[in-house]
């Protein structure tokens, strides 16, 4: 049986680390800004079509001891990649737990309420619940729609040499296309202007929530940070059947907070563990960085609002990358037994696919030092194939789950595994330490807790 802890990889992680300098953040900044750290998590999950149950307590895996600002969850296969989700209408019931799970785990109720009660309002969890209606009750909402950016004209005659950043905030929900974002093709979402939280007790707002198909990305952020939220956008690319089906593909979503411009890209690669499917995967790689295309929504003709996902000052990929072990069963098996990742990882397909600059050029990823996450038999530690039941369902076990970046300015403190049982993959995380770019005449410092110590030993080395 082969078991990861997080412990023993966190033991590991220690015993490697070494110092990380601060990197370039580009041109000299003028007198009126600052640099600001902010802590990032990111997560992704490949869920196998299963539904979260109502007990399932997710504190430890989004280290809520560890408060980031901003949390980015990439789900893959949150339904079963069936032809009534792929052709017809995806369910959204599962996206609407996890959303309702999350809430609960980072806004904690007071003492003496139920979980389940302040995580969905009541009796919502029991009813078949909306994805439109549970992600309104996560953020602060009930505003005019605004159809692209509405930055003031004082605003305008300030930066006109400079980024254009104070968009008044907006909010990508799951509903209906309006006849009025048709026109100005917005893509497809309601954009809702800011109001005032309807929880004061609520430390995060959910800012951004897409399902495509079996694909869910959903992002929170500090209450206090809303309101540096802007020029929020998303864009999906389906790579699947015949190369334009849902089921595989990816979701991006882009916005900028304070004078820095984000993006987050969720992915389901190509699946295959025969040879010469890793060039597939490339190819899925490829086309999403040409095709993915974000709206302008910045009327200024002078603002340099990014389209483009490479554009964009700090980039993180996520998800089910799908890459293998280009090794046999057997000869994975020993080296699994042995714990010896790092023979494991000379074979693995992304690192000898990025090393001969075929795909993700220019991109790191932290050092892996967790067992391969996929496959698993459910609801258990086994691999799929170790037990007489599982065998004729064996795969080579693969690290297909993984976080890569892109661009100055990020820093990362861990690359860990969730160890949930009931997928056939362990859920991946890493935690970052982001710069960005703030202007000090229109922010106070100290609102909120941006400033935090960091450890030496939280800090990693990459590959």
């Amino acid at each position: 049986m082969i078991k990861n802890s997080f412990d023993s990889s966190v033991a590991q992680s220690k015993a490697a680390l070494e110092s990380s300098s601060s990197r370039s953040l580009g041109p000299s900044m003028s007198s009126d800004h600052h640099v600001q750290s902010f802590r990032v998590f990111v997560a992704t999950w490949n869920v196998g079509g299963t539904s979260p149950h109502t007990s399932l307590n997710l504190d430890d895996f989004l280290q809520v001891d560890n408060q980031s600002d901003i949390y980015v969850l990439g789900f893959q296969e949150i339904v079963p990649l069936n032809a009534g989700n792929v052709l017809v209408i995806e369910d959204n019931e599962p996206a609407a737990k996890w959303l309702a799970l999350i809430n609960q785990s980072l806004n904690k109720p007071p003492n003496g309420v139920s979980r389940r009660m302040a995580g969905l309002g009541g009796s919502l969890f029991f009813a078949k619940p909306s994805l439109k209606k549970i992600s309104k009750t996560f953020r602060t909402d009930g505003g005019r729609k605004l159809k692209t950016c509405n930055c003031s004209t004082e605003l305008e005659r300030k930066h006109s040499k400079d980024f254009c950043f104070r968009c008044q905030q907006s909010y990508i929900s799951e509903g209906d296309l309006s006849s009025d974002e048709e026109e100005d093709g917005a893509n497809g979402y309601d954009i809702l202007e800011n109001s005032v939280p309807h929880n004061n007790q609520m430390k995060y707002s959910l800012i951004a929530s897409k399902q495509m198909v079996g694909i869910f990305v959903t992002i929170w952020v500090r209450k206090e940070l809303v309101q540096h939220i802007g020029h929020l956008r998303i864009c999906c690319i389906s790579r699947g059947i015949m190369g334009c089906l849902g089921n595989k593909g990816c979701i991006s979503v882009r916005f900028s907070l304070h004078q820095t411009t984000f993006c987050f890209i969720c992915s389901h690669l190509a699946s295959g563990e025969k040879e010469g499917d890793e060039l597939r995967r490339n190819l899925d790689v490829i086309e999403i960085l040409k095709s993915t295309q974000f709206p302008r929504i910045c009327r200024t003709s002078y603002s340099r609002v990014p389209e483009k996902i490479l554009e964009h000052d700090r980039i993180i990929w996520l998800g089910d990358l799908n890459y293998r072990i280009a090794l046999s069963y057997s000869d994975t098996r020993k080296l699994l037994e042995a714990q010896n990742w790092d023979a494991l990882l000379n074979k693995d397909q992304l690192k000898i696919e990025r090393e001969a600059g075929r795909v993700f050029k220019g991109w790191r990823e932290g050092k892996i030092y967790f067992a391969p996450t996929y496959k698993y038999s459910y609801n258990s530690d086994y691999y799929t194939g170790e037990t007489k039941t599982s065998k004729k369902k064996r795969r080579t076990p693969a690290w297909c789950d993984r976080i890569l970046w892109h661009g100055n300015g990020i820093r990362q403190l861990s690359y860990i595994r969730g160890e949930f049982r009931f997928s056939d993959h362990r859920p991946v995380c890493a935690t970052f330490m982001v710069d960005v770019v703030v202007n000090s005449n229109g922010f106070k410092k100290g609102s909120s807790n941006y400033n935090m110590k960091i450890e030496i030993e939280e800090l990693l080395p990459t590959n």
